[in-house]
């Protein structure tokens, strides 16, 4: 019988357990986008999961959402995520890089270059800076000429990504960021090839999955898509036939996953279900709501039709949390004024299960 624990293949991979890492933000790189030893330590930590999803890293100078976050667009990066991975893999672990353009999503006090975006939009609500939040600015509308190099700059981190020891990549196609921007309709008011109807708004991301599978695989290559969501003011109209449009073309691609988050009605989401003949891996709760994933949601979302759950804020606080969940064990609440502060506090320090003498 399929549960949690059973092992599932993934693309290239056997995955001992039906449990993933989700990506989470944690704003622990040093200067330079660079990864850290604490990194490695912190991923290490969490290898029993199935599959861990990294945090976002940028794959351009543009491409950076918030400081303090990591890259894989130049060669100092890729040597530094090296002993993160072979520290997972040490751990008997497996990892993907998320790569994360945040687009319209960022500052220039952050890059030093005035964000791009779909069309010029600002996105609502206060971006991170390196002095406090600001006021999202209004982006730069790309050229026609100039989207498809964003397009491919997902895919040359992907084959960074692969130099530096990655399993494989997910493509950060939710929360709002560039390729969430694109299949938006109102922080996209294109009206060339790139925007209006559905065929057109979906066209970015196929093209950054396509490039991507042409570097290093379909095998090597997922996605995660926030459908409906509402994150930095986005709003999607069409939301099932946007979606049901997009997993068509994925599924032509054959991609290892598609990751979505529970950011629709279950109607809906079951309904891409149906639509997405792939693996799927489902986050049963709204990213950064009040809920925290726990095993009823994994069970839940095993029964409808998910073939793996992920679960963010429980493995910040659980580095143990596949042994809590097989085995009916609390789950420690996490402190959440950690989230992004930096250093090792509420990142390496907490412990796993103490079981009595």
């Amino acid at each position: 019988m399929t549960n949690l624990f059973t092992s599932y293949r993934l693309g290239g991979l056997t995955l001992p357990n039906r449990v993933v890492m989700a990506p989470m933000t944690r704003v622990r790189a040093a200067a330079g986008g660079l990864a850290t030893p604490s990194m490695a330590a912190y991923y290490a930590q969490r290898a029993t999961a199935g599959l861990i999803v990294s945090e976002g890293v940028q794959p351009s100078v543009i491409g950076q959402s918030n400081p303090g976050t990591p890259g894989l667009h130049t060669d100092e990066q890729v040597a530094a995520w090296r002993p993160v991975t072979s520290a997972v893999h040490a751990n008997g672990g497996r990892i993907f890089a998320q790569i994360m353009h945040g687009g319209r999503v960022s500052h220039p006090d952050t890059t030093g270059v005035r964000p791009v975006g779909p069309s010029a939009v600002p996105a609502v609500g206060d971006v991170f800076t390196p002095t406090g939040p600001q006021p999202a600015p209004v982006p730069r509308a790309l050229d026609t000429a100039e989207v498809p190099a964003h397009a491919r700059s997902y895919a040359l981190a992907a084959r960074r990504a692969v130099d530096a020891g990655f399993d494989g990549v997910e493509l950060h196609g939710a929360n709002g960021y560039l390729i969430s921007q694109f299949l938006s309709s109102n922080a996209n008011l294109r009206t060339d090839r790139y925007g209006g109807p559905a065929a057109h708004r979906i066209r970015f991301a196929v093209e950054a999955v396509s490039a991507t599978v042409e570097a290093i695989g379909a095998a090597r290559t997922g996605i995660r898509l926030s459908p409906g969501g509402g994150f930095w003011g986005i709003e999607e109209t069409g939301v099932r036939e946007l979606y049901t449009a997009l997993l068509t073309e994925l599924a032509r691609l054959d991609v290892a996953y598609v990751h979505l988050e529970a950011t629709t009605d279950d109607e809906t989401l079951l309904a891409l279900r149906r639509a997405w003949p792939g693996a799927l891996v489902m986050n049963p709760v709204l990213p950064m709501g009040p809920e925290q994933t726990g095993r009823d949601d994994a069970d839940h979302w095993l029964g409808l039709g998910a073939d793996l759950i992920s679960f963010g804020r429980a493995f910040i606080a659980n580095p143990d949390l596949v042994e809590r969940l097989r085995g009916g064990l609390p789950i420690a609440p996490v402190d959440e004024a950690t989230y992004y502060q930096g250093g090792d506090q509420g990142y390496l320090t907490y412990p796993s299960y103490q079981y009595a003498a």
